[in-house]
């Protein structure tokens, strides 16, 4: 309203009422005014204000300033002022304490830095110590490969004599009959490293072979195709053998036409030096043409010597060949128990002739031969042997007249009488088989001897031999004092004494080593060639030739998946179960001693070695000494020996133990057509410590898909393909393995690496034993009366399975190549019993059981498909094995066992000061 009054008085308007002038006055005095009291009252009212409270806060009373400065304190008796006070203190107290953490970290830092430097030069003082480490090995191995050329002698091959060459230095004895190894055979035809090549003629090309027995000379020619030995280059050969009989009466020529067409032979030179003549028999009456034959400066081996004939340590004495072109049928041989049989011993046979009356026409057939005649003891023997049988003491059966026509014989020989199977029959029924020796000590051996012991062997009757002059079959490489009595005629009053004072455990041992010697040197025509060539040249010290492995046709397979890690495998802990090797894989020492064991242990390898000495001729289980320790490859130093480290805890899983060189171990894993639980069982094996590589046998015809990717678990994978589905495919020497350690796995097998570590430690120090994990037994059924197979929780075992156990691949060797074929065929024919074969095969050579480790009983996979194991015909037909596997070995080789290792310490931490040792329950 001012402002429209003042407006209408500036404009000389006329306000209401009619009075503009006084309303223009007015407005003035009112916008004065009101400037004036703004005035007054923004400039004086605030002094007026100070003063008043200025004068207020002087009081006396200080109680009641209001407004005045006031302390800290009185400030926080405000409450929300006091928790703001608290919140700072606290604030002060944590930057103290930060601050007294800074110091402390940079402190700490400082140190820190200290100690990083001082690493540092350790560092760089540990660089300078491996360079000069590596400096004295570099040198050590220098030095060794220096002392080793130092050692080794630079050998060279013996000059060869060409065959149409004769060396006239070639000493000469002064008869024939004087003929030894050191002057009548030349060894420069024979070096050590010569391989032992023989060269065998062909009968065929010479008159004289029309008249060889044809079942002899067809199974000699069959033997021959299959030996390594034989060689068709004539030149090269250390040995020239011919074979002139079993000769057929009617057409048997001359002994001067056989003379002159043994003389005739392209190599003879003269005097047939490095010649062996084999005159081989099937009958016990095969006569002994060769004696009026010269013979030269060739051996001789034949069934039938007289003393002025033999020459020791030259000629050979061998085994009858009854087993001409057939194998033994090992379901007619007898037990080997019960030890003691109907007859205590017995004895048929019928004497032609007198020595006396036969006296004369043996000096016209041996006319060098000089002196009295020596005492016939026939009578005597006859004599005391029907008292015998007549005092009802034990049950004998002697017969010194045949009932039907005796075989022919030489003069003063006890001829055979009956057939063959009447004569096995009785002798089936005999614990003793006497073989009184000819009545004329002047005739060492007869073919009627050998076949009498022959027999005797073959169905378990012990040879009791009657003539310490007789020269047994190979007597000069088996002691047959283990398996035979050879008793002097003068003491045949005392031989009922001596055969009821021989126990029951010797009786048994006795029978078994006669089995094996029957077996191996006896049965064949094979094992009879094989014998006469081993002993040749194991008198001339060469080394039998390796035995051959089976070459492995691998499968290609593409490879690069990243194994994965199973938890329950490899999830250890702490646990150092060894080193996972980076270094590529290293293979067994090879072995370097068939050059002694060839000249010292000849009668070990022959009397107790578990095939043909000229097989594998050395034990693989001898223990390593220190000082033959090998060099093993570059980059590696000297490998440590296993044990030595062994401690408690840690230490113990650090070291390898036992007592041989450092070592690793192949894997073979039989597989068939289950590509999935294959490559979880191969992943498996990641990371697993001293592990060379894994020989996965294909036994299935149809190959793997070929989009399969194969894991990668650091060490090679071999894949094996088989000619045909045999479960015996598990244990054939594949050469690809090259450690002497096999780990025998199932594809479905489900082994922790701890496991699998301590089996391998276990085997370690038991290397000729099946060590493993799932145990079995046997056990006899009465009411049966045989044998059972039972897989039944138990405290004691027999067996081993082999779907995951160490064993040795010598081992493979012998299932492969020398155990009875016809225990092959049955497990082809089941496709079954393989591991119980395995299981017979070692306990019957080590006569030992296996080990079992850890209280496992089963390793299957959970989840995996069903194995054969599981058909209802399983167990059916390894009871079927287990009772045909004994008729083949004649006895039951499984030994019993309450024995388990398990190692105390193998997880346990021990102090450094306790006692440090490692314990076997």
């Amino acid at each position: 309203e001012l402002m429209t009054g003042y407006t209408m008085l500036r404009n000389g308007g006329v306000g209401n009422g009619g009075q503009p002038w006084v309303l223009r006055w007015s407005s003035r005095i009112r916008l004065t005014w009101l400037s004036f009291t703004l005035f007054i009252i923004l400039v004086f009212f605030p002094l007026i204000a100070h003063y008043y409270l200025t004068t207020i806060d002087d009081a006396d009373d200080a109680g009641k300033r209001i407004f005045g400065p006031r302390t800290g304190n009185e400030l926080c008796e405000v409450k929300h002022v006091q928790d703001l006070c608290r919140i700072r203190e606290s604030v002060s107290e944590e930057l103290l304490q930060l601050e007294a953490k800074r110091q402390e970290l940079n402190s700490e830092i400082a140190k820190l830095n200290l100690k990083i430097e001082a690493c540092k030069k350790s560092i760089e003082n540990a660089k300078q110590d491996l360079l000069q480490l590596k400096n004295v090995i570099s040198q050590t191995e220098h030095s060794y490969k220096e002392l080793m050329a130092q050692n080794q002698p630079k050998l060279s091959l013996p000059i060869r004599l060409l065959p149409d060459k004769d060396d006239a230095t070639f000493p000469l004895p002064k008869s024939n009959r004087n003929c030894r190894l050191h002057n009548c055979f030349d060894y420069s035809r024979c070096p050590l490293t010569s391989g032992f090549p023989v060269y065998v003629y062909n009968s065929d090309d010479y008159p004289f072979g029309s008249s060889l027995d044809p079942l002899i000379k067809q199974a000699f020619e069959a033997t021959v195709r299959t030996n390594v030995y034989v060689t068709e280059n004539a030149n090269i050969a250390c040995v020239y053998i011919i074979l002139v009989g079993e000769m057929q009466e009617p057409v048997m020529p001359k002994p001067t036409e056989l003379e002159q067409q043994l003389h005739s032979l392209p190599y003879w030179r003269t005097d047939g030096h490095n010649h062996l003549i084999i005159n081989l028999s099937r009958k016990s009456e095969t006569q002994n043409f060769i004696y009026n034959i010269s013979t030269g400066r060739a051996m001789i081996a034949q069934s039938t010597f007289y003393d002025a004939q033999y020459r020791p340590g030259f000629d050979i004495v061998v085994s009858p060949l009854v087993h001409a072109m057939s194998e033994p049928n090992f379901l007619e041989i007898p037990p080997q128990v019960p030890v003691k049989r109907k007859y205590l011993f017995s004895f048929q046979g019928e004497k032609i002739e007198s020595l006396r009356s036969s006296l004369q026409e043996v000096r016209s057939f041996e006319e060098e031969i000089e002196g009295n005649a020596p005492a016939d003891y026939d009578d005597r023997i006859i004599t005391t042997l029907k008292a015998v049988q007549d005092s009802k003491l034990d049950f004998v059966l002697v017969e010194f007249t045949c009932k039907n026509q005796p075989k022919a014989s030489l003069p003063t020989e006890w001829a055979l009488c009956g057939e063959r199977d009447d004569r096995l029959e009785l002798l089936k029924l005999s614990t003793f088989a006497l073989i009184i020796t000819p009545g004329d000590t002047r005739l060492v051996i007869s073919a009627g001897c050998t076949m009498r012991l022959f027999e005797a062997l073959e169905v378990g009757a012990i040879p009791v031999v009657l003539g310490e002059q007789v020269q047994l079959p190979y007597n000069d490489v088996i002691r047959w004092n283990e398996a035979a009595l050879i008793i002097p005629k003068p003491r045949i009053t005392e031989v009922h004494f001596l055969l009821r004072s021989i126990s029951d455990n010797d009786l048994l041992a006795m029978r078994r080593q006669g089995r094996f010697l029957w077996e191996t040197y006896f049965s064949t025509s094979d094992n009879v060639f094989s014998t006469v060539l081993a002993i040749i040249r194991t008198r001339i010290q060469i080394p039998a030739a390796p035995i051959r492995e089976e070459p492995a046709v691998e499968i290609p397979h593409r490879s690069g998946k990243a194994a994965g890690t199973d938890p329950n495998m490899a999830d250890n802990g702490d646990l150092d179960l060894g080193p996972v090797e980076t270094e590529p894989p290293y293979a067994s020492p090879k072995y370097l001693r068939n050059f002694t064991l060839t000249a010292m242990d000849i009668y070990r390898s022959w009397n107790s070695a578990p095939g043909p000495f000229h097989l594998f001729p050395y034990t693989p289980f001898d223990p390593v000494l220190p000082s033959e320790a090998k060099f093993l490859g570059s980059g590696t130093g000297f490998r440590p020996i296993g044990g030595g480290a062994g401690g408690s805890g840690k230490e113990f899983q650090a070291a390898l133990g036992g007592n041989v060189p450092r070592e690793q171990f192949t894997v073979v894993m039989l597989t068939y057509e289950r590509e999935e639980v294959l490559m979880n069982s191969l992943e498996r094996l990641n990371g697993l410590p001293y592990l060379n590589k894994v020989v996965v046998v294909w036994n299935s015809p149809k190959l793997p898909s070929e989009d399969l990717l194969w894991p990668d678990i650091g060490v090679p994978i071999m894949v094996v393909r088989t000619e045909k589905n045999s479960l015996n495919n598990r244990f054939l020497p594949w050469d690809e393995i090259d450690t002497e350690a096999i780990l025998s796995i199932d594809d479905d097998a489900h082994l922790r690496h701890d496991e699998i570590m301590f089996g391998f430690r276990v085997w370690r120090e038991a290397r000729d034993r099946i060590v493993g994990f799932p145990g079995r037994y046997h056990a006899w059924d009465i009411p049966h009366q045989s044998w059972l197979y039972n897989s039944n929780y138990s405290c004691e075992l027999s067996m081993v399975l082999t779907g995951a156990a160490f064993f040795h691949k010598y081992y493979a060797y012998l299932y492969s190549y020398v155990m009875p074929q016809a225990i092959r065929d049955m497990v082809d024919e089941y496709i079954n019993c393989e591991d119980i074969a395995m299981n017979f095969l070692v306990s019957h050579l080590t006569r030992k059981p296996p080990i079992k480790v850890t209280s496992r009983w089963t390793f299957r996979c959970p989840g995996c498909p069903q194995a054969l194991s599981h058909d209802d015909s399983h167990f059916h037909e390894r009871h079927k094995c287990i009772n045909f596997f004994v008729k083949v070995y004649g006895y039951m080789p499984l030994l019993y066992t309450q024995f388990r290792v398990d190692s105390v310490l193998f997880k346990t931490r021990l102090p450094h000061d306790k006692t440090k040792c490692f314990k076997f329950i």
